[in-house]
């Protein structure tokens, strides 16, 4: 299995033990998180990026929520502009923004519950979020390159064939396909059935003849032999016979993209981008692949319009005067003239 980069450890958020302290209020608002049915994703990623902040805090001997003020608030999103990974590189402004929100969320809940008096991240001003268009999207014939790699005369390489079509059939997220389920799959129907998606929302996807193909080919020949018993019934299975987790998708997709240099690198969700896009640039309806896609507002898919622009370029093809490479230019017509 392919290697990834060791993660780090989430930072020390001090005594639990004081009711009053950070720590405890926030594995209490976790909790309340859980209660409201929020994902475990959601309830992480507000975990960690509160956590951060706590760990911040203590640094300066600040424990309790009382003692935190607008100014500390300010200082704190200040360090986060000047903070820097383990590679050097900055924390990006998106990140910089989900961190901010996820205190502003926290703080209000605060005051909400009666923990404090008044929020002291209530004006925050959060930065703003640029909408940068993917950096690589597949063409139709790369993509089939990248389908292609996987050794499918051995068990592994054809679950990765399998796993690969899935992935550009339906455009799933990595933690979709992380979790489908043998039954998920309508094979009569050609339709799968993605259950508790992002924002816990259930969808149903078409999937294209092929990828159904290699999905039966890889259950009837590969999976048997990759199963360790209970059998939970997940469709993709790694070498210890239990499903994937989204992080090694990600590595494992990764590798593939890279082995066939074909000069772009991405992973799970640029097939996810690929599809949209190859959709759209093919006539498809932006309703039906907001859809597709599960997205929650078509501005989220109207993204893809920006990249999808073939018909643009026909368009500037057609009807730009310098858009053509003619036969005979100006500048070999004066050459012409002066012989």
């Amino acid at each position: 299995m392919p290697g990834g980069r060791k993660k780090q450890p989430r930072p020390a958020v001090g005594d639990e033990s004081d009711p009053q302290g950070m720590p405890a209020l926030l594995a209490l608002y976790c909790e309340r998180l859980h209660v409201k049915n929020y994902s475990p994703a959601t309830v992480k990623h507000a975990d960690d990026h509160v956590r951060h902040f706590i760990a911040w805090c203590a640094e300066r001997s600040v424990t309790r929520a009382s003692e935190v003020t607008k100014p500390m608030i300010d200082r704190y999103q200040r360090a986060l502009f000047y903070q820097r990974r383990t590679n050097g590189r900055p924390l990006s402004f998106r990140t910089q923004y989900l961190m901010l929100s996820s205190l502003k969320q926290f703080f209000r809940w605060l005051v909400r519950e009666n923990h404090i008096l008044y929020n002291p991240a209530s004006e925050i001003e959060l930065p703003r979020v640029e909408r940068r268009l993917p950096k690589h999207v597949l063409t139709a014939n790369e993509a089939d390159r990248i389908l292609t790699l996987p050794d499918i005369a051995t068990p592994f390489g054809l679950r990765d064939r399998a796993m690969l079509e899935t992935l550009y059939s339906t455009g799933m997220r990595r933690s979709e396909l992380a979790h489908l389920s043998i039954y998920d799959v309508d094979v009569e129907r050609g339709i799968v059935m993605i259950r508790q998606g992002k924002g816990k929302k259930d969808r149903v996807v078409p999937i294209g003849d092929r990828a159904l193909a290699w999905l039966q080919k890889y259950l009837d020949e590969a999976r048997p032999q990759l199963v360790a018993e209970p059998d939970d019934g997940f469709m993709f299975l790694a070498y210890t016979g239990q499903p994937f987790s989204p992080d090694l998708l990600t590595r494992w997709v990764g590798d593939y993209v890279d082995a066939a240099n074909i000069g772009k690198r991405g992973s799970c969700h640029m097939f996810r981008h690929s599809v949209a896009t190859l959709m759209l640039e093919r006539g498809a309806d932006i309703r039906y692949v907001q859809e597709m896609l599960g997205h929650a507002s078509i501005e989220t898919t109207q993204f893809y319009t920006k990249v999808s622009i073939r018909q643009l370029k026909e368009i500037h093809t057609a009807t730009h005067p310098s858009a053509k490479l003619e036969r005979s230019t100006p500048m070999s017509a004066d050459r012409d003239d002066e012989s």
